[in-house]
């Protein structure tokens, strides 16, 4: 059973930095993409950011050069820092792999900016 677990969110000002984690277990972490979603309120869920088993990675307009996804292959770890954030970077963040077709889901950590 794959497990991922989110942490990092918080309340930030306009501008703001934060940096997300994401810690997986449960399967071979080091040869699974990866990615970054959100969900604003009364919105369908996005994509962020990606990240590949050799490091490619893929952004949204929305906040290219902005966030900066990477992993720690040997603590099973994604991060996504999150520099000049804006109002509209408000959402819950979801951590999410997809193994054998399926997609595993962390429970998700809230992301506050105030303007």
């Amino acid at each position: 059973q794959v497990h991922l677990l989110e942490s990092g969110g918080g309340l930030v000002q306009a501008g703001g930095s934060l940096r997300l984690s994401c810690v997986c277990s449960g399967t071979i972490f080091s040869i699974n993409a990866m990615r970054w979603y959100r969900q604003a309120p009364g919105k369908q869920r996005e994509l962020v950011a990606g990240i590949t088993s050799d490091g490619s990675t893929m952004y949204a307009d929305s906040v290219k050069g902005r966030f900066t996804i990477s992993r720690d292959n040997a603590i099973n770890t994604v991060y996504l820092q999150m520099n000049s954030l804006k109002p509209e970077d408000t959402a819950v963040y979801y951590c999410n792999t997809r193994l054998y077709g399926l997609d595993f889901w962390g429970q998700g950590t809230q992301v506050t900016v105030s303007s």
